[in-house]
C-alpha cells in the first residue's frame, strides 16, 4: 500500500480540529530545540557543580548532534512500524524522560538523559518533512514555515531565560523546566493520534529506495548541502561571539551581536519554505543566501566592525534561508512521504556528522594557528561549497 496522497487530508480545511493540529505542530517544535539550546548559557553552572572538565562539559552540546546522525537513518523504518503519529508521541515520551535524567544532579544520569534527549529530537528532526508531505501536501511550505519558525522562537528564549532561571533555581531547574513543553506537546498530540493516521507501506520499488540513496548524485548533493548548512550554522553559534571578543568587543556586546544573529534568521524560516513550494527552481534562494554569507563572512575577516550589525543580520539572513530550503529540498526533490522520509534520514545523518565535528575542528584550528583568520577563511570556503551542492539539489528533478 502506498501512502495515501489522494485524500480529504490533502488541503487544509480550516476547522477547529485544523487549528489544533497547528497548535500541536506549534508546541512540537518547542521541544526539538528548547532542550539543547539552553544548555551552553549555563554550562558554567552544570562544570561548576558536578566538577567535570571542559571537555566533557562542550561534549554536552555535542552529544545530541551524534545521536541526529546516528539514530536518523533509522528513523524511517521505526515509524512505518509504528505509524508517523505514534512514533512521534512515543519520542515525546523519551524525551521527556530524558529531560527527567538529566536534571537529577549526577554525571552518568546527565550523560544518559542528554543521550535520550539527542535519540528523542531525531524522530522529529527527520520526520516532519514527510509527515507534512503526507499529511498535506499541497501546504508543506507554510506548516515547515510556522514549524521552523516557531523552532527558532524557543530556541531564542531558551538562551535568554536559562540563564535567569539557573541562577533562582540551579542548573537542574533551569534544564528541568524544559520538560513542561514535553507534557504539553503530548497533550496537544493526543487528538492527532485519534484522527486518521498516514498510511504506510512500500511497494518494492520503494523498497530498493534506501539502497538507491546511496548511490544517487541528487541524494548526495543535499545530503553534503544539508552538512555544509549545519556546519555554518553550529560553528557560527559556537564561535562568533569568541571571534567578536578578539576584534575587541565586550563580552556583553559580542552576547548581543549572537542574539541578532539569531533573531534575523527567523523571517527566513517563515518565508523561504513558502516560497520554495512556489518556485519551480529554487535557485534564485540559493544565491541570495550564499551573497549574504559571503558579504556577512568577509566583514568578519577583515574585521570591518563598525558594521558589525549588517554583518551579523546578513549571516542571520543566510542562515535562516539555507536552513529552510534544504528542509524543503527533502519534500521538494520526492515524489511521495515515504521517499522524502529516507532521503531526509539519509541527508541529516550525514549533515549532523558533520555539524558534530564542525565546532571542534575550527576551536582546533584557532588554537594551533592563535587567531581567528584561517577559521573566517574556511566559513567562506564552507559557503561556496554549499553554493555549489545546493544549487545542483534546486534544479527541478526527482531522487
Amino acid at each position: 500500500m502506498k501512502i495515501e496522497q489522494e485524500s480529504s487530508v490533502n488541503k487544509v480545511h480550516f476547522t477547529f480540529a485544523t487549528f489544533i493540529f497547528f497548535i500541536a505542530i506549534i508546541f512540537f517544535a518547542t521541544t526539538v530545540r528548547t532542550p539543547i539550546t539552553g544548555v551552553g548559557s549555563i554550562i558554567s553552572y552544570i562544570r561548576e557543580d558536578l566538577r567535570i572538565s571542559n571537555t566533557l562539559a562542550g561534549f554536552l552540546t555535542t552529544i545530541p548532534l551524534l545521536a541526529f546522525a546516528i539514530v536518523s537513518p533509522f528513523a524511517p523504518k521505526i515509524s512505518r512500524k509504528f505509524s508517523m503519529e505514534y512514533t512521534l508521541f512515543y519520542s515525546l515520551i523519551l524525551l521527556t524522560i530524558g529531560i527527567i535524567l538529566r536534571s537529577a544532579g549526577n554525571i552518568p544520569l546527565l550523560i544518559i538523559g542528554t543521550i535520550l534527549i539527542g535519540v528523542a529530537i531525531s524522530f522529529a528532526n527527520v520526520l516532519f518533512p514527510s509527515f507534512f508531505k503526507a499529511k498535506y501536501p499541497y501546504h508543506v511550505g507554510l506548516l515547515m514555515g510556522i514549524y521552523t519558525v516557531s523552532m527558532n522562537i524557543s530556541a531564542a528564549a531558551s538562551l535568554a531565560f536559562s540563564q535567569p532561571i539557573a541562577e533562582h533555581a540551579g542548573w537542574q531547574g533551569a534544564l528541568g523546566c524544559t520538560v513542561i513543553f514535553g507534557l504539553l506537546t503530548m497533550i496537544a498530540w493526543i487528538p492527532i493520534l485519534r484522527s486518521e493516521h498516514v498510511e504506510q507501506g512500500k511497494t518494492e520499488k520503494e523498497a530498493k529506495l534506501g539502497y538507491r540513496i546511496w548511490k544517487s548524485p541528487l541524494a548526495w548533493a543535499i545530503a553534503i548541502a544539508m552538512g555544509m548548512q549545519s556546519l555554518l550554522f553550529y560553528c557560527s553559534t559556537a564561535w562568533i561571539p569568541e571571534i567578536l571578543v578578539s576584534q575587541g568587543f565586550s563580552l556583553e556586546k559580542a552576547g548581543l551581536m549572537a542574539s541578532v544573529f539569531q533573531l534575523s534568521q527567523m523571517p527566513m524560516t517563515f518565508f523561504v519554505p513558502i516560497l520554495a513550494e512556489k518556485l519551480s527552481s529554487q535557485q534564485p534562494i540559493v544565491y541570495f543566501f550564499t551573497l549574504c554569507y559571503l558579504i556577512g563572512f568577509s566583514g568578519l575577516l577583515f574585521q570591518w566592525t563598525d558594521a558589525i550589525l549588517i554583518w551579523m543580520m546578513l549571516l542571520g539572513l543566510a542562515a535562516g534561508a539555507s536552513f529552510g530550503l534544504v528542509l524543503m529540498l527533502f519534500t521538494l526533490r520526492t515524489r511521495n512521504a515515504y521517499e522524502a522520509s529516507e532521503i531526509s534520514g539519509f541527508a541529516q545523518s550525514f549533515g549532523y556528522l558533520i555539524a558534530a565535528v564542525g565546532p571542534v575542528l575550527f576551536g582546533f584550528i584557532q588554537e594551533i594557528t592563535g587567531s581567528w583568520t584561517v577559521p573566517n577563511i574556511l566559513f567562506i570556503a564552507t559557503s561556496i561549497i554549499l553554493f555549489i551542492f545546493s544549487f545542483i539539489s534546486s534544479k527541478k528533478r526527482y531522487i
